[in-house]
């Protein structure tokens, strides 16, 4: 009979410590806005105007990074530019960008994601991530070429 408790007993036990540890765990943190998010993640990045971005992708040597979805991509983009959507950064940045020490632009459509996700690679540890304010909408307003 001791047995057949210990059976129910246990699987109790460790769930209880599991829930436990999350509800401590969330109530030391905060919860953020959106805009909250954003704005942490610009205080720990570098961004560049889009005038800047245009003189980067004239000079060469950068990857440009669109973090938007695959349909807004194929509406238009920065020319030669890599799309790797925000929700799959983490997964598949190794294989399109291996190299931690590219010099990377990221944009998206105005601005707030292509932010989170330089903030994201940072701390993944590519050394060289800037956003670029304005994102696609900034771009396409200048005037600048698209594919």
């Amino acid at each position: 009979m001791k047995n057949k408790h210990s059976y129910i007993l246990i699987p109790a036990l460790v769930l209880s410590l599991i829930i436990v540890g999350c509800a401590s765990q969330k109530a030391s943190q905060k919860a953020m806005t959106t805009e909250e998010m954003v704005a942490e993640a610009k205080e720990s990045i570098c961004e560049v105007t889009v005038s800047e971005a245009k003189e980067l992708l004239d000079k060469g040597g950068y990857v440009f990074l669109d973090c938007r979805e695959p349909k807004e991509y194929k509406m238009g983009h920065i020319p030669g530019a890599v799309n790797i959507p925000r929700g799959l950064l983490e997964f598949k940045i190794a294989n399109k960008v291996p190299d931690k020490s590219t010099q990377i632009v990221m944009y998206c459509k105005k601005g707030s994601r292509g932010c989170l996700a330089a903030c994201t690679l940072c701390r993944m540890g590519y050394e060289k991530v800037v956003n670029m304010d304005g994102g696609w909408l900034a771009w396409e307003k200048a005037g600048y070429p698209v594919e």
